[in-house]
Formats: C-alpha cells, structure tokens, sequence
C-alpha cells in the first residue's frame, strides 16, 4: 500500500531538466515553522493543519503553522530568553538572521493559530488572545499592513524565544519551483490559550499524537512533505511535552537537502539520511 508521501507529477520531468542543465534553481526563501505541542492523557500531541487542496505548494498536504521569513521580522523587538548570539550560533546564521527567524517563527504561530508566545514580563506568557482587538491585529500582520515589532511594542509584550526549541531544518529540494530553507521549532501551548484554524491557507486543523499522525501516513490517509513525516517520526521517542521541549538542545540542524539524479534513464531522489523517502522512478514514469 502507498504511503501518504506528497510527490507531485511534475518532479522527474523537472528532476531531468535540472540533470540536462535546463532549469535553473530558484533561491530558497528563508522560513519558520513551529510544532506546537499539549499534553494528553498519555502522550504529547501535535498541533497541525491540512493545507487547502486550492494552494500551488503542498495543497492538501498536513503541516505546522508556518510561513517565509519576512524582512520587518529583523526590526528590533522586544526580547527575553537566550541571547541574539547565542540563537545565531544554534541556528548557524548572524545575529539579525536569527531574530528574524525566531520572530518569523511566533509571529506565524500567531497568524495562523492565534498562539502567542510573548508575555507581559520576561517571565510571564499572554494568558488570552481572543476578542474582536486581537483578531484585527491578527489580520494586520497577516495583511502586512502591522511589523511585528510594532504589535509587541503596541500592546506592551515581550517575544518569549526561550519558548521556542530548534528542532531541525530542511530545504526544498534545488528541482521545485518554490524553495525554503526551514527552520523547525518545538514549542508549548501556553496555559489558557488555544489553537484555532485562523489560516486562509487551511481547510481544517487537527490534535493529533505524532504516532496517530504517522500510522495514517503509512496507511495512505495523511498527505504530508518528507520534513513534516521525519519531524514527527523524531518526536516519538518521548512520552511527556516536558521530554521532548528539553530534547531540543540536541537536535541535528544539519540542512537536509534531496538530492536528485538520473541514472540510465531512471531519476532517483533521496534525502540523505531518510533512506524512507527515496524514489526510483522509471524513465518516462511519474512515480
């Protein structure tokens, strides 16, 4: 039975142009993206959403809230937790680079969940982001007519990156026409806020254990891209959100990248160290 792997129909032919030198890689676009994590009964669950089948990327894919790096995301903000250097060097870029990242990480979460991960103090979390107020400065920053900086200053509250974990990284592969270089975050639900579908981009939103989420991958049920399957396969080694929030510090954000080739006629894509992922499509074939 087929995976739920999300492979579009256009990959070998664009996979043989890049081979012949026809097409030109387009430059990633820098981006964030945040497993949002609750406890359950048993096991932690993952916040996720099922892109709209409309959208030219992934569509109908399951995903995290996430999104492209935006260049007001730079601008100076309001910040507790680690140190600008010390988040460059964890994410192996400059400084500017990784406030940008971090920013772009909350402030996406906060567009298409409506979860913030800022406070009134360095050491507080915003309890309640609902009401007509909030959601109108929710459709500005979606809207890009509101920086993210001034949200924070407007309302008197302090980016909490000490909430965030770097998880992983992965960029689209060099055949497909709209690339990211990704950074995965793991964060916690803060106490008294909840998740909602706020995303144009979605069709609907789920809590789902990483396991449930897998077993209907493997079964064909759930479309997701390589990085969102690998991601959540890494979270089930721990039982408790507590476990998983502190296993962060050691996670690989080595950049996974596929690499694709044609040997007699046959395309062959992989991403290294995902052996799972790995296609041979037959030459002429579409699978």
């Amino acid at each position: 039975m087929p995976n739920g792997q999300w492979y579009p129909p256009e990959w070998p032919d664009r996979i043989r142009a890049l081979a012949d030198g026809e097409l030109t890689p387009a430059p990633p676009r820098r981006a964030a993206t945040v497993l949002l994590l609750r406890g359950a009964p048993d096991r932690p669950a993952v916040h996720m959403l099922r892109r709209r089948a409309s959208m030219a990327f992934a569509g109908g894919a399951y995903a995290y809230p996430g999104g492209g790096v935006d260049a007001r995301d730079a601008r100076p903000v309001r910040w507790a937790g680690p140190s600008l250097a010390v988040w460059a060097a964890r994410l192996g870029v400059d400084e500017a680079s990784a406030q940008a990242i971090v920013c772009a990480a909350v402030r996406e979460t906060y567009e298409e969940s409506g979860v913030l991960l800022a406070g009134r103090t360095p050491d507080t979390v915003i309890g309640d982001t609902t009401g007509e107020e909030w959601e109108a400065d929710r459709r500005a920053l979606v809207d890009r007519e509101l920086a993210f900086a001034d949200f924070l200053d407007r309302r008197g509250l302090v980016l909490r990156s000490d909430l965030l974990g770097a998880w992983a990284r992965w960029i689209t592969p060099e055949f497909e026409p709209r690339r990211y270089d990704t950074w995965f975050f793991v964060a916690v639900l803060p106490e008294g806020q909840r998740t909602r579908n706020a995303s144009t981009e979605a069709d609907r939103t789920v809590w789902i254990r990483p396991e449930e989420a897998i077993a209907g991958y493997d079964r064909g049920e759930l479309l997701m891209m390589p990085p969102t399957v690998a991601t959540l396969r890494s979270l089930l080694p721990y039982g408790t959100v507590a476990e998983a929030l502190a296993a962060a510090a050691g996670q690989d954000l080595t950049p996974v990248l596929a690499r694709a080739r044609v040997e007699h006629g046959e395309v062959v894509l992989s991403w290294p160290g995902h052996e799972e992922f790995t296609k041979h499509i037959p030459a002429g074939g579409s699978r």
